[in-house]
């Protein structure tokens, strides 16, 4: 199947080289002409558009910044792809975003799923992140082996609008988790503890986390370098905070965690690396948490 991909940011760029190393069929599009330079040193077709893009090709997958953004590019590109086309909506949306978006598709004859992703733009570069879909079993059946392509762990969590609610859960969990991980390390530093022997001996207890063993590397090296942005972690926990609000969920940790990001956007500006939540406790402390031999990103 020839697939078209449209927005090749840190994820989607990723997610893309997966399909081409595949053997995939692949045109892109991306308002960055450097991306689409290096998309297309690798094998892939260019578009002029997303509309040309959405006329080229048989399924088209989405991998965009804000439900704002994929809304503008659906209504721009429905009216060109052809019927019995996929749609794959792999970014972060609400689920009346993917229901809104779902019932756009259905009315130009495309079908859709959600299909956005967890574990980090690293694992993305490995293919081993995990893959949450709504929508159609069917549906999800057909493009099983892009979707293995692109990632280690596929689950159908049911119809349209599930995926985004798990998707919101994890994401919410690790914003969390990036708290505690920061307020684990700054009570080790402050104690006396050597700082790479304690991160050493968290990752290896019962109060161990994926955030800690990963972004926690990147705190201690003091690069904060994930790949995701305070304006993207509140989105995602605004989020949250939404599907708690209508479910009837007191979400009191994540309501703080979504506190302590607004403020950390105020201190280091809305495209500050999301782990520099830990730096406000950092700074407020005049303690730095670093130690030696972690690395600046991760491969």
């Amino acid at each position: 199947m020839h697939y078209g991909f449209i927005g090749l940011g840190n994820l989607g760029a990723k997610l893309a080289q997966r399909l081409i190393e595949a053997n995939f069929e692949l045109t892109v599009f991306d308002l960055d002409e450097s991306q689409m330079d290096l998309m297309a040193s690798k094998g892939a077709h260019r578009a002029g558009s997303a509309a040309s893009l959405a006329g080229a090709v048989d399924h088209v997958i989405t991998c965009l910044p804000s439900p704002e953004i994929s809304s503008a590019v659906l209504n721009e590109i429905l009216r060109s792809m052809r019927p019995g086309a996929s749609l794959i909506e792999m970014s972060t949306i609400s689920r009346e975003d993917a229901l809104r978006f779902a019932g756009m598709a259905d009315s130009a004859g495309v079908e859709f799923l959600e299909l956005p992703v967890t574990g980090g733009v690293h694992l993305a570069a490995r293919g081993e992140l995990t893959l949450l879909a709504g929508g159609s079993e069917a549906l999800l059946d057909i493009h099983r082996p892009a979707f293995e392509e692109m990632g280690n762990a596929l689950f159908h969590m049911g119809p349209v609008g599930a995926a985004s609610l798990i998707k919101v859960i994890t994401n919410m969990l690790a914003f969390v988790h990036l708290q505690a991980c920061g307020e684990a390390l700054m009570l080790a530093a402050r104690g006396g503890l050597d700082l790479g022997d304690s991160w050493r001996a968290i990752a290896a207890s019962s109060g161990t986390s994926f955030v800690h063993e990963t972004e926690g590397q990147l705190i201690l090296n003091g690069s904060y370098d994930i790949g995701f942005t305070m304006d993207l972690a509140l989105k995602d926990l605004g989020f949250a905070k939404t599907f708690g609000e209508a479910l009837n969920v007191p979400l009191d940790l994540a309501g703080a965690t979504l506190a302590r990001f607004n403020e950390a956007k105020a201190a280091y500006g809305g495209a500050a690396q999301s782990p520099m939540i830990v730096k406000l406790l950092e700074d407020a402390l005049d303690t730095p948490l670093r130690a030696s031999g972690f690395p600046a990103s991760l491969t």
